[in-house]
């Protein structure tokens, strides 16, 4: 019987190691079109919660940056209520993949450059 244990045990083991080992995922997007890929990840695929949980951190941590920087004038301006996130995050994909010339911009300065023409201050 203790044989049978250990041998059950070893495989469980030996499972959730290859388990934790897929789950290992690069969530380091460079580019507006890697962020927008982030983004635009299938709910169904493997990892696709880290993917859009990254994609609307890394969106929040831009907003709040640049709206923490003292300027003239704000590089964009939320409506109130304020859009929902995904929603929002939806139209960033739809907008990175309607104007290839902003795939290849900095991830930070696609989501600035978005919302300043999604939400322009007026």
């Amino acid at each position: 019987m203790k044989r049978f244990g250990l041998v059950v045990f070893c495989g469980v083991m030996s499972l959730s190691g290859a388990v934790w080992a897929a789950q290992t995922i690069d969530l380091h997007p460079r580019t507006a079109g890697e962020l927008a890929g982030l983004c635009a990840a299938d709910p169904g695929s493997p990892a696709a919660d880290a993917k859009i949980n990254y994609c609307h951190g890394f969106a929040q941590g831009v907003v709040d940056d640049r709206m923490s920087i003292v300027e003239a004038k704000k590089p964009f301006c939320f409506p109130s209520p304020t859009p929902k996130r995904a929603a929002t995050m939806r139209e960033f994909v739809a907008w990175v993949r309607a104007n290839p010339s902003n795939r290849d911009i900095s991830a930070r300065e696609g989501i600035v450059k978005f919302f300043g023409e999604r939400f322009p201050c007026k």
